[in-house]
């Protein structure tokens, strides 16, 4: 009888130590995407854009053909740093639960207004990596990838947090 839980405990660690290292590669691989997706927005051309980004990246935007233009320049505006912020939340590890959740609801909103653009045909640059990016099966793929990853790294996160609050 005490041969269980012995065995039991002496698992526990090893499993959640695993755990833990994949959870730290994931926010750590997805924290470095965010933060290279916002740098590809604010350097390019081989120059520092910081005065002028958003504008380059309104157009991005608005080839989409989904918001109004009030829409376009405040999202041009504040979303390299939204990503460049989760990207570096994600890494630090600070709040991961939310942050991965974050992530993972804001690669959604990519993943269909990109899914929206492939299916009526419109030849546009995805926008997510520089503006240089055409939008097709691949960036679906890549972006659908890092959803997967996000929503792994989140869901990590919540059951290490219950793990830990069992203990």
């Amino acid at each position: 009888m005490t041969g269980t839980p012995a065995a039991t405990s002496q698992a526990s660690p090893r499993a959640g130590g695993l755990g833990r290292s994949l959870l730290l590669i994931g926010r750590i691989a997805l924290g470095v995407t965010f933060v290279a997706a916002a740098y590809t927005k604010l350097h390019f051309n081989g120059e520092w854009h910081m005065g002028d980004y958003q504008f380059f990246f309104a157009m991005t935007i608005d080839s989409y053909k989904m918001l109004p233009i009030a829409a376009v320049e405040w999202l041009a505006r504040i979303l390299p740093w939204l990503e460049l912020l989760l990207g570096g939340v994600l890494m630090a590890g600070a709040g991961l639960r939310w942050a991965a959740s974050a992530a993972s609801a804001l690669l959604c909103v990519f993943i269909a207004a990109m899914l929206r653009a492939y299916l009526l045909h419109l030849e546009i640059n995805c926008g997510c990596f520089g503006p240089n990016e055409k939008l097709g099966g691949l960036s679906l793929l890549r972006d659908s990838s890092l959803l997967a990853l996000s929503l792994a790294v989140a869901a990590g996160a919540f059951l290490i947090r219950k793990r830990e609050a069992k203990v």
